[in-house]
């Protein structure tokens, strides 16, 4: 039998409410193992479709910046929503304000990959502003200044802004060289920076390769990011034969 939360007025009542009335039970089981960073009852269970249409039903509501500053959430899916909302934000400003009262709350790798904020990215004044809190949280810190305890999907979520926006007309070499430089043992760190090399040598390759050859990654994220770069249908069949050879 499903659980519902006690009914009340606020809002963050009602989204646990909306979340509940869509959980699936099969699909909780199956989601719970693959975030296993957080403790699987804090999982309620909501596909992917239900929680953009509770954001979206959410996220014009008068009182939701309660829900949005009320921080920790209690369950894993209202972060999932907590993102979408954040994403669905047209305001620069306060979409910033927003992400940077969040992350510090992010704590598992699918929360922090569905924050992806379109307006942080949509005019170059915007992806300017950008880049100076990227070049903070890549630190694991805040633009306050503030450095998080535990800082990893901060990190991670860094990196994930200089490839979703930084990796085209807005490129930097420079940028490869800061990626190049975290050196964390956090799995899901040193992921996402096989991630964005992978993503780099697909779009800036002559520039990315060089730190392949060179070996400025570790081991294990220089074999990782070779991989996802030939699993990759942007590299060439040419190139994904070399890439191979540089393995180690």
């Amino acid at each position: 039998m499903k659980r519902s939360p006690a009914k009340g007025t606020s809002v963050e009542s009602r989204i646990q409410e909306a979340l509940f009335r869509a959980q699936d039970l099969k699909f909780k089981a199956f989601h719970s193992r693959l975030i296993p960073t957080i403790p699987a009852g804090t999982v309620i269970g909501v596909r992917t479709p239900e929680l953009r249409r509770i954001a979206k039903e959410f996220g014009s509501d008068p009182n939701i910046k309660k829900f949005l500053e009320k921080l920790p959430h209690k369950y894993y899916d209202e972060n999932q929503v907590h993102s979408f909302i954040l994403s669905g934000i047209k305001d620069f400003d306060e979409c910033l304000r927003q992400v940077e009262n969040f992350l510090p709350f992010v704590d598992n790798w699918a929360t922090c990959d569905q924050l992806r904020p379109k307006v942080l990215g949509n005019t170059a004044e915007h992806r300017e502003c950008l880049l100076k809190s990227v070049k903070l949280w890549i630190q694991g810190k805040l633009a306050s200044g503030m450095r998080v305890q535990d800082d990893t999907y901060v990190v991670r979520f860094g990196i994930e802004m200089l490839m979703t926006y930084f990796l085209d007309q807005d490129f930097d070499p420079a940028y490869l060289k800061k990626v190049a430089a975290i050196c964390r043992e956090d799995y899901y760190v040193k992921m996402m920076v096989a991630w964005y090399f992978a993503t780099a040598l697909a779009k800036q390759y002559d520039a990315t390769l060089p730190f392949i050859q060179g070996r400025k990654l570790e081991p294990w994220t220089h074999n990782k990011a070779i991989q996802k770069a030939i699993e990759s249908y942007r590299i060439t069949l040419e190139q994904k034969a070399y890439l191979r050879t540089l393995k180690v």
